[in-house]
């Protein structure tokens, strides 16, 4: 089979041919139908990720088909349409996995950085972390919600998003586009900080009532002119910066989520978050659980992305673009014949 390998950190990705991998018990091989092109393979090859494991096939926003099916795996069967995350799998009895959290067990592995993901044509995955396409859903332009889908809704709700919430999100490539798209369909209100004016047509789009434009003016100052600031302040933007920049437009209980972010350290100002009871919350993507709650939303509210078709060799070129422009021109997805 063909595959496209990372070997090092700050080592181009090459192509290789691999024999079709075998399947054990608990295990699934999926035939892989597309597997989009994420920012965070390009900080795989950054060395951005100290648990990665070398050589690794990348690539954690998959679809495929279910080819073959280990003992003792339920629920799943030969020809299933089926979706593959970040999160390859947990030790399956710590109080986060029996809770639902599998995303938080502490010896969880990662899709495509400690073991082999998406970009090839054939992959193995724990039946028990593969997640069933809903009928009807394009699984091209569905295998960035494994990843981006997943990370925006799931930010979104865990901080509290309702009808009637304003929302702000900082942002609106990969994953805040989906953002936007996922907390309009909520009820909410939803303004963008993006940089330059240029992205605010298509922010209005998408059903934004509010643009900000940071090269411009302040976001914060600009937010807190938004009826008293925003209830959510997502930042999608790939630097802590983003964030931080826009975090006094926050309204009183008002809360930073951090779905984007770098390595710089998050430095926010105290007493405005004492006397506001601001909050920071994290989102590290989701557990098994959420994805089946972000495909179906997807699906119930015709939210997918804007994708590019590309094929597995152009895979390399698709990363070396995110690390010299730092994006792609639209979200790339490898499509397999």
């Amino acid at each position: 089979m063909r595959a496209v390998v990372a070997n090092a950190v700050n080592a181009p990705l090459t192509r290789v041919e691999r024999d079709v991998p075998e399947i054990g018990p608990g295990e699934v091989l999926v035939k892989m139908t597309a597997c989009g092109v994420c920012f965070s393979d390009l900080k795989l090859i950054q060395g951005e990720y100290a648990f990665a494991r070398f050589p690794v096939i990348p690539g954690h926003e998959i679809t495929g088909t279910i080819a073959a099916v280990g003992d003792g795996v339920a629920g799943h069967r030969v020809g299933d349409a089926v979706g593959a995350q970040f999160l390859y799998d947990s030790d399956g009895f710590c109080d986060y996995c029996v809770s639902g959290d599998q995303i938080l067990c502490p010896r969880k592995r990662i899709t495509g950085i400690v073991i082999d993901g998406g970009y090839a044509e054939y992959g193995v995955f724990k039946g028990a972390y593969v997640t069933p396409l809903p009928s009807g859903l394009d699984p091209v332009a569905a295998a960035p919600l494994m990843c981006a889908g997943l990370t925006a809704f799931n930010a979104l709700r865990r901080a509290g998003t309702h009808a009637g919430s304003r929302v702000a999100v900082v942002g609106a490539g990969g994953i805040g586009a989906l953002a936007v798209r996922y907390a309009v369909a909520m009820g909410a209100r939803v303004a963008v900080v993006g940089h330059a004016r240029r992205g605010e047509d298509r922010a209005k789009e998408m059903g934004a009532e509010l643009f900000v434009a940071g090269a411009e003016t302040d976001p914060a100052a600009a937010l807190k002119e938004w009826e008293g600031g925003a209830d959510i302040l997502l930042n999608a933007a790939p630097t802590t910066a983003a964030g931080t920049a826009a975090f006094g437009g926050l309204a009183p209980d008002g809360v930073l989520v951090l779905c984007g972010y770098d390595s710089e350290p998050l430095v926010l100002p105290s007493q405005p978050m004492v006397l506001n009871r601001l909050r920071v919350l994290a989102s590290p993507s989701g557990s098994p659980h959420d994805l089946r709650d972000t495909l179906a939303f997807s699906a119930q509210h015709g939210i997918l992305p804007e994708v590019t078709p590309i094929d597995l060799d152009d895979a390399p070129a698709a990363v070396d673009a995110r690390a010299t422009s730092g994006r792609t021109g639209g979200r790339r997805v490898i499509v397999f014949a």
